[in-house]
C-alpha cells in the first residue's frame, strides 16, 4: 500500500473536514466518552488555521483519509486536532500527518512539538508514546500549553485529571 500523499488543505474541504473530525470523533463512544463524541468541530477556528497555512489533509486513493492541525505555542510546533477517517485507520495515516507537524516545526526553527491528549485512551497517550513523545510534568508546561489545557477542561466530557501534556524533540530527519 502505497504512504498516503499530504498537501496542504484548501477552503473547499474544511466542510469535509469537520464531517471526517466528526466521524473519527465517535470512537470515543467505545471508551466511556459520548461528550466528546458528541463534539462538534468549530469550522471557524479551522478555517483560520487553514488561512495560516497550518492545516495538512492525508489523501489515500484519491479520498482524505485524515487531517492535522498545527499552531505555534510556546515557541514549540504544537498539534491541536490530528484526526484520521475510519475507513482508514490503522494505516499510519496518523504517524504521517504529526510527521509533517514535526517537520514544519523544524522549518520554522521549534524544538520540539507538543499536543494535549487523553492519557488512559489507548489511541491517544500509549500511541504518542511509540512515536516517541514523552508527558511533560506540570513545571515544564508553558503558559500557552496550559492555557490551551484549561481551555479544553471547560469542553463537555473532558475530564481534566485524564489529560496530558506530551512533547517529543525535533531532531534532524534522518
Amino acid at each position: 500500500m502505497a504512504s498516503p500523499s499530504i498537501r496542504p488543505a484548501t477552503p473547499a474541504d474544511l466542510d469535509a473536514l469537520a464531517a471526517l473530525e466528526v466521524e473519527a470523533g465517535q470512537l470515543f463512544r467505545s471508551v466511556g466518552m459520548p461528550e466528546v463524541a458528541e463534539h462538534e468541530p468549530g469550522l471557524e477556528e479551522l478555517r483560520r488555521s487553514q488561512d495560516r497555512g497550518l492545516v495538512w489533509v492525508a489523501e489515500e486513493d484519491g479520498e482524505v483519509a485524515g487531517y492535522v492541525v498545527a499552531a505555534m505555542v510556546d515557541g514549540n510546533a504544537h498539534i491541536e486536532q490530528v484526526s484520521v477517517a475510519p475507513a482508514h485507520a490503522r494505516r499510519g495515516i496518523g504517524a504521517t500527518l504529526i510527521g509533517q507537524v514535526e517537520a514544519w516545526g523544524r522549518s520554522q526553527g521549534a524544538p520540539a512539538t507538543t499536543l494535549t491528549t487523553f492519557r488512559d485512551v489507548a489511541w491517544n497517550a500509549p500511541y504518542y508514546a511509540r512515536l516517541g513523545y514523552r508527558e511533560m510534568s506540570g513545571a515544564q508546561v508553558g503558559a500557552g500549553l496550559a492555557a490551551a489545557m484549561d481551555h479544553e477542561a471547560s469542553l463537555p466530557g473532558i475530564d481534566a485529571a485524564r489529560r496530558c501534556a506530551m512533547v517529543k524533540d525535533n531532531e534532524s530527519p534522518r
